[in-house]
């Protein structure tokens, strides 16, 4: 469900934004900063040869006609596209060339998703990515997933509103549109989808068995639902929460809207008659 709703959460937080996409080398940020194994899309509107794909080597440069090596690793996109006119004035081959630059794939920045999404892995971190373009990229979050998502940076940054530099965002305000929550994620970044914590129903219910706590008001009732509900043998009346507390087991006779706690294990007696 929750998956779902973040796929559409995507067109509803991205509208309006201008993000790269690691497939076109379109819209790109001009403040972007190049880096090893990115491919550039450079444009030559005074000569089409000129015009193509490069691919920056692992030192930082990449070749160009006419001009040869161009030190490209650690320049904004703006700032090779003046690199790059300068050497061809320099070299005598244009008075004003116009040239320009953008990413075709970013190899150079990633950001690792691992948890409870469809697809964990390394992702490439194109333009001004944030948070719920990253779940997207992961296939979105499974059915398993907690309550919220941690990010943890690579490094210290001041700027993420955490002491330990850990941000904690609330996948239900995520899913419902809140802006605040959507990260915007930086080089190295990683995402991390905890698995839900569980309650366990057992006795008269129609599908005994663990379940999800994605609420933290979750309660006896909607635990009995994700259970297919009671079966008419079952005695709601007298229904039993066994709980762990500091260690020692306890049993809890309960309503139908008390709240449940992860690790509940809620008993649905027989009836007498």
């Amino acid at each position: 469900m929750l998956g779902r709703t973040l796929t559409a959460t995507v067109l509803l937080l991205t509208a309006g934004l201008t993000v790269a996409s690691p497939q076109d080398g379109g819209a790109t940020p001009a403040d972007y900063v190049v880096g090893s194994q990115d491919v550039l899309v450079i444009t030559s509107y005074d000569q089409q040869d000129l015009s193509g794909e490069f691919r920056i080597e692992a030192d930082g440069s990449f070749g160009y006609p006419l001009v040869g090596r161009i030190e490209a690793g650690g320049l904004t996109l703006r700032e090779v596209e003046t690199t790059l006119r300068r050497q061809l004035v320099e070299g005598g081959f244009f008075k004003q060339p116009e040239v320009t630059v953008a990413v075709k794939e970013y190899r150079s920045r990633k950001i690792y998703v691992l948890g409870e999404v469809r697809t964990p892995g390394v992702h490439a971190l194109s333009g001004a990515m944030r948070l719920v373009e990253a779940l997207a990229l992961a296939d979105s979050t499974l059915p398993t997933a907690g309550p919220e998502v941690v990010i943890i940076p690579s490094s210290d940054d001041p700027s993420r509103p955490s002491d330990d530099g850990v941000v904690r965002v609330s996948l239900r305000d995520l899913e419902e549109g809140d802006a605040s929550q959507n990260v915007l994620l930086r080089d190295g970044d990683t995402i991390l989808v905890p698995r839900a914590e569980e309650v366990y129903v057992f006795g008269q219910v129609k599908n005994p068995g663990a379940y999800s706590v994605r609420d933290d008001d979750m309660t006896v009732l909607q635990a009995l639902s994700l259970a297919g509900g009671v079966t008419d043998r079952g005695a709601t009346g007298r229904i039993d929460i066994v709980r762990i507390v500091e260690g020692e087991r306890q049993e809890v006779r309960v309503e139908l809207s008390d709240q449940v706690l992860a690790g509940d294990t809620i008993v649905v007696p027989e009836r007498f008659f």
